[in-house]
């Protein structure tokens, strides 16, 4: 199919008011948070060489820490405050979304503006400042009307390099909660739609270059002294910010949210649960893309209302436990421990999504490997890949105590990449997902767990505390309960990873509930 006439740009431009309203929604509030921090420690910090230093070095050192990470960060540290705030002051905020991701973003735009702030002040003629001081004008009078005035310029280089760095990291925000262009790119790596990559990346730099040239049309009227110039460019900065946000704030909200991790599946299970509730008559968001901790953090906060998550992955990643157990006792145990903090386990899909050692077919069958006891021998001459949180996750460590595994060489990877890797070679085992259809797809095979290091991963569904007793929420996603079966994900899961209109989570979703729909 040819790209340009791909009937998926219409579904990516559908999306559009949404993700650009909110991305441009956050880089404006972060960037003000910035600004409104930063000219004031530029101008205290001028002709103080010590604090001038502590600040820029701080800033430097945000700059060092990778976005996401800084993203992901402020999550669990505004979930904590929202707790505190609860239970000393009797209010709380909600810590999802937005507003770590204006925190966050507000610190990455620090750094330039502080730079230049103080650059273009210092670079200000010390003969001007003695005429000024002359003619007896205060030091606040000196600072607003000629120190002010003759740094602008530079002021605003360093404004447009922070406008620049914050509507890029802002792409980043969709892991927590923060809906922008970055939805766009994060569902098309993970689903392989490329033309949503595509639109994402094209996007986000479009905006971002639109911006830079309207301040550096205001930047060229302040260095010239043009008004018109000036204000033709904050007249465009001005329209440019609001186009796409009247649609976001004219938008209803409210309604159930449903959240979905960052893999194919979980694009196909909330959009299943979104049409389900949309079908009852209920109002239904997804916030998609989301890391596989803050995911249950904020279902546990109400910040999203409903969820598919994993038996396994519960126990020994939220829970932190390492003993295996039957499966129907480990789901009771979970109930249980999830009951306590007001957390429904509303019921099992009926298939399980566990880790698995997974390797070529032949070539497992060449080296007469059926089962990871069979790989421990030839595990040091090989090499294997997993997902990015896989190697630091207590299933590996419980795989390799139970094996003795030992790999030559360990590498991380997108999950959907990790199949074309080992099936062409360059990689010798993945830590896959038995439920993937990209197994069959890629003629490979997941190796019998004959220890039973790996625990349980039926996909359960989980409802927030404030969902605990709805009864229509209850109603719209039971017909969903133990009609999944691996067989039918494993086809739902092949489906989502085609390259056509086809293969979009909405389509996968209507055609998995024709599968196992009420007949």
């Amino acid at each position: 199919m040819n790209l340009l006439t791909d009937p998926r740009w219409g579904d990516a431009l559908a999306h559009l008011p949404d993700y650009l309203g909110n991305h441009v929604r956050v880089s404006v509030a972060a960037l003000a948070l910035g600004l409104v921090v930063s000219l004031p420690l530029a101008i205290i910090a001028r002709n103080r060489p010590v604090l001038r230093g502590a600040i820029l070095g701080l800033a430097s050192v945000v700059q060092t820490v990778p976005g996401l990470a800084l993203l992901a960060l402020f999550y669990p540290l505004l979930l904590a405050l929202a707790a505190l705030t609860a239970a000393w002051f009797g209010f709380s905020f909600s810590a999802f979304g937005f507003l770590p991701a204006v925190l966050a973003l507000a610190l990455y735009s620090m750094l330039p503006v502080l730079r230049n702030t103080i650059t273009g002040l210092a670079g200000v003629d010390p003969a001007i400042l003695e005429a000024a001081q002359g003619v007896g004008m205060t030091p606040r009078q000196s600072l607003t009307m000629v120190e002010l005035p003759l740094a602008l310029p530079v002021m605003m280089a360093g404004i447009r390099t922070a406008a620049v760095w914050v509507i890029g990291t802002a792409t980043l925000s969709t892991p927590i909660g923060q809906t922008s262009l970055g939805n766009y790119i994060f569902a098309g790596l993970q689903t392989q739609n490329w033309v949503f990559v595509l639109f994402g990346c094209v996007a986000a730099a479009v905006l971002a270059l639109a911006v830079d040239q309207l301040l550096a049309q205001i930047e060229n009227g302040l260095r010239n002294r043009s008004r018109l110039r000036a204000s033709l460019g904050g007249l465009g900065l001005a329209a440019l910010i609001a186009a796409p946000l009247v649609p976001a704030i004219a938008r209803p909200h409210g309604g159930y949210v449903v959240g979905a991790k960052t893999f194919a599946e979980q694009y196909v299970l909330s959009a299943l649960i979104t049409q389900r509730l949309q079908s009852a008559g209920l109002s239904a968001t997804t916030r998609a893309g989301l890391g596989s901790n803050v995911i249950f953090d904020a279902l546990a906060a109400g910040d999203i209302d409903v969820y598919v998550d994993y038996s396994g992955t519960l126990w020994a990643n939220q829970f932190h436990h390492t003993e295996i157990k039957p499966r129907t006792e480990l789901i009771n145990e979970l109930k249980a421990m999830l009951a306590r903090q007001n957390i429904t386990l509303l019921g099992e899909l009926g298939f399980e999504n566990a880790y698995a050692l997974v390797m070529p077919k032949k070539r497992a069958e060449a080296l007469g490997i059926h089962s990871i006891s069979d790989l421990v021998a030839q595990a040091p001459s090989m090499s294997i890949a997993g997902d990015y949180e896989f190697f630091s996750r207590p299933e590996w460590a419980g795989i390799r105590k139970a094996y003795g595994l030992s790999f030559r060489a360990q590498r991380q990877m997108q999950p959907d990449f990790m199949y074309a890797a080992v099936a062409s070679g360059e990689v010798d085992v993945i830590a896959g997902y038995t439920s993937d259809g990209l197994i069959a797809k890629y003629d490979l095979v997941a190796l019998d767990d004959d220890r039973h290091a790996i625990p349980p991963y039926d996909a359960i569904m989980l409802l927030s505390p404030k969902r605990r007793d709805d009864g229509a929420l209850k109603a719209a996603l039971q017909p969903m309960l133990g009609k999944i079966d691996i067989a039918t994900m494993r086809e739902a899961n092949l489906r989502a990873s085609g390259n056509d209109a086809t293969s979009s989570p909405d389509a996968v979703a209507r055609w998995l509930w024709e599968k196992i729909g009420p007949k």
